[in-house]
């Protein structure tokens, strides 16, 4: 691929320069320190699909203009056999192409399907004959093929009247809303509308309107508001469709997660059964405003369902069905609990012949059981006695097999996060996405010693979890290369802290680049958001630890407790505790960092967003003089408002405990009500700067407002960045960089004097 130096530098490549203005998204280097325009000039890789041979993929690339405020998603197909790209988007188009994937046609031909304004349509793998397989009136917003391509589930949005009522016909321009239950907005938008699954026949005329698997159902599948396809799985014999769908609506649906897979038997049009509770099921009444955690529908939970005794079986998130190649499987990711968002995920295979349930990864390794965590993604092997999937474990997002036992053995210990897009046909090779702190999103392929593999399955040894020799890693792609070879980038490093309660916690040091430990340097606190996502190798085009760094500071990102990566008991400390041992640890760790002499601890600042933003507000009021300047970003200021603010309500619920309403029997609040961040401002003595997006539904932008409020009011410094057309991240380019501009000026301006 051919990288062209225009007007500065650009990380586009030359064959799309000339014809297509979307992607003159060009920036100058500040000699080689990473700048917010570079960020945004990177091409971001997004999906990737491999063919049935396994010689061949193909995958998309995002390019961002800042200049026309957009961005382009583009077509790539990558051959094994030469080892390079070839652009199949056209240049001259201006359209943006996606979810590319290997499909049969009726001719019997290899062919490539994607989506282009709001259609499928298929081409030729070389790029040619493209042709538009659907003409559907509302679009289609993803798509699933069966094994045979005779059939595709297509994902599209159909009316939906449960919580908003619909408005008069004679009043068609009238924008009131008539708001009759809970959920009547989710994430960033009011729910007028739900994605349902439609069932469709593929001929080589085209690509039928299709039979709703939810006709006349008020829910949606996929689940809103981050689900895809993943959540939807054909049979092998493409008679049947497993899809994801929590058949709840209103209040009932904001309080609980519990959603579970459902069997829908095609060639009958509808539903035969929910794959996970027992035909007649009722659940368990419930206490509205209080934690699900402790009562009926979490009663007895354990890994075995049998075992819940009169509780929910399988109660809480259930997702992503995926069929064995052999189909007499579907294996699926499970939370325990009902109303916990946050548990631990669960890899379950469903045994279709003897009804049995199989948990087979409970333990990372063997040998430490506490080597409990969630899985990621996950993919069958060819020959069915095998799963891949992807886990974290202290701060690392590594690749790992079980077999059908639960016999978990780790293939990759890398200082990154990997996440699996595919495997090739032969069982021998993984196709990755890997990123880090100091790289985005490549595309890799891990070679795999299958046989060896299964000498470790027939060992007697107790063997270590990690099994070096398994897998080899290979890069495939190098889209960002003009970025790496031209930047100077921060060393990233582990440093284990000792906590205020005698654990050690796995904190993440990034230096500036050209770090001179002779010097000193301002330093950063990283407060992560979740409040239980972890502090792993991320890679963001915001939060990006390697533009703190350019810009000279040292940044310090504790996995404090509340994140997963470090065992259940870690994690859940956090529940109902938001100012207790995790604001202690993110302390323990600016202090620790301190002791270098390279810090400057006159000059130090505490950043975060969403927890992370919580957090901040919460230190502003509690930091004791360590810190001088604050930003917290789509931060929950007032608890007690955010109880009745957010849509999602299991997730008050449980983190909380209850509604602020609900005292105790000597009259006390929650925890979490009694310290909230808003009760301490009157110990506010640093400038803050305040950011949100007013589509932001998770945590209302009243809460920065507030925030900004009260810190102006004190006659502090403070500043508000809002964006009336963001939601909890921000998404468009011209507002990504106003958000990093904004971010240090305000961190210069206090931590550069």
């Amino acid at each position: 691929m051919a990288i062209v130096m225009s007007a500065g530098l650009t990380a586009m490549p030359a064959e799309c320069q000339a014809e297509t203005p979307i992607l003159k998204s060009t920036m100058s280097f500040k000699g080689d320190l990473l700048t917010p325009e570079a960020l945004w000039a990177m091409g971001r890789i997004g999906s990737v699909s491999l063919n049935a041979e396994g010689t061949k993929m193909v995958y998309t690339v995002s390019y961002y203009s800042v200049e026309q405020n957009k961005s382009r998603s583009m077509i790539y197909l990558f051959d094994f056999e030469r080892n390079d790209s070839t652009l199949l988007t056209p240049a001259e188009s201006g359209q943006s192409e996606a979810a590319p994937t290997w499909i049969t046609d009726a001719e019997g031909r290899n062919r490539i399907a994607f989506l282009c304004k709001g259609q499928i349509w298929s081409m030729n793998p070389d790029g040619t004959d493209r042709r538009q397989l659907t003409h559907d009136a509302d679009g289609i917003g993803d798509f699933l093929f069966s094994p045979d391509c005779k059939r595709v589930i297509l994902v599209k949005e159909v009316p939906q009247h449960t919580s908003i009522a619909q408005n008069d016909e004679d009043l068609p321009l009238a924008t009131g809303m008539v708001i009759n239950d809970l959920m009547y907005k989710h994430w960033d938008h009011y729910v007028a509308s739900a994605p349902h699954p439609f069932v469709a026949d593929v001929t080589s005329e085209g690509i039928s309107a299709g039979k709703d698997i939810l006709e006349g159902e008020p829910y949606e599948s996929p689940m809103e508001p981050f689900g895809g396809v993943e959540q939807l799985a054909w049979t092998p014999d493409a008679n049947f469709v497993a899809y994801t769908c929590r058949k709840k609506t209103g209040r009932d649906y904001a309080i609980s997660t519990d959603s579970d897979i459902f069997y829908y038997n095609v060639q009958k049009g509808c539903t035969e059964s929910n794959m996970l509770k027992p035909e007649g099921f009722v659940a368990p009444a419930v206490d509205y405003v209080h934690s699900l955690e402790k009562q009926q529908v979490n009663a007895g939970t354990s890994s075995q369902p049998e075992a819940t005794k009169g509780g929910v079986p399988f109660a809480g998130y259930d997702d992503n069905p995926a069929f064995s190649p052999d189909g007499r499987y579907m294996a699926f990711r499970s939370m325990e609990r009902d109303g916990y968002e946050s548990d631990r995920t669960r890899l379950v295979l469903l045994d279709r012949q003897s009804g049995e349930f199989i948990f087979v990864s409970e333990h990372l390794d063997a040998n430490q059981p506490e080597m409990q965590s969630g899985v990621e993604d996950f993919v069958w092997s060819p020959d069915s006695r095998s799963l891949y999937f992807t886990a974290v474990w202290h701060g690392k997002t590594n690749v790992y097999v079980t077999n059908l036992s639960g016999q978990v053995k780790q293939l990759t210990d890398d200082q990154a996060d990997y996440s699996i897009s595919a495997i090739a046909p032969d069982g021998k090779s993984l196709i990755c996405k890997r990123h880090s702190m100091a790289a985005p999103d490549e595309i890799y392929r891990l070679q795999l010693d299958v046989k060896g593999l299964q000498r470790v399955w027939k060992s007697k040894r107790f063997l270590s979890a990690y099994q070096p020799g398994l897998a080899t890693v290979q890069q495939l792609t190098c889209e960002n290369e003009l970025f790496y070879d031209n930047l100077s980038w921060g060393d990233v490093k582990e440093r284990w802290v000792r906590t205020t309660d005698g654990k050690d916690m796995l904190c993440w040091v990034i230096y500036p680049p050209h770090f001179d430990a002779t010097k000193k340097y301002p330093t950063l606190l990283f407060c992560e958001g979740g409040p239980q996502s972890p502090v792993s190798q991320f890679w963001s085009y915001r939060w990006n630890m390697q533009i703190m760094a350019a810009h000279g500071y040292i940044i310090i990102a504790p996995n404090r407790r509340g994140l997963p990566g470090f065992g259940m008991e870690w994690l859940e400390q956090i529940s109902g505790d938001y100012t207790g041992q995790c604001m202690k640890d993110y302390l323990s760790a600016i202090d620790d960092i301190c002791r270098e002499s390279y810090v400057d601890v006159e000059h130090l600042g505490a950043v975060g967003a969403s927890f992370g933003g919580f957090s901040v507000y919460w230190l502003a009021g509690n930091h004791e003089g360590r810190f001088k300047a604050f930003i917290a970003h789509d931060g929950i200021y007032n608890t007690q408002q955010q109880y009745v603010e957010t849509e999602e309500l299991w997730f008050p619920n449980w983190d909380l405990g209850s509604a602020p309403w609900c005292k105790a029997a000597n009259g006390q609040q929650q925890k979490v009500y009694s310290t909230s961040p808003h009760l301490y401002v009157d110990r506010w003595d640093a400038p803050i700067l305040c950011i949100h997006g007013q589509k932001d539904f998770r945590i209302e932008y009243t809460q920065a407002e507030s925030a900004f409020t009260a810190a102006r009011m004190r006659g502090l410094d403070a500043q508000l960045l809002l964006f009336p057309d963001e939601n909890h991240w921000v998404l468009k380019p011209q507002n990504g960089i106003l958000w990093q501009r904004t971010f240090f000026r305000w961190l210069d301006k206090y931590l550069k004097k």
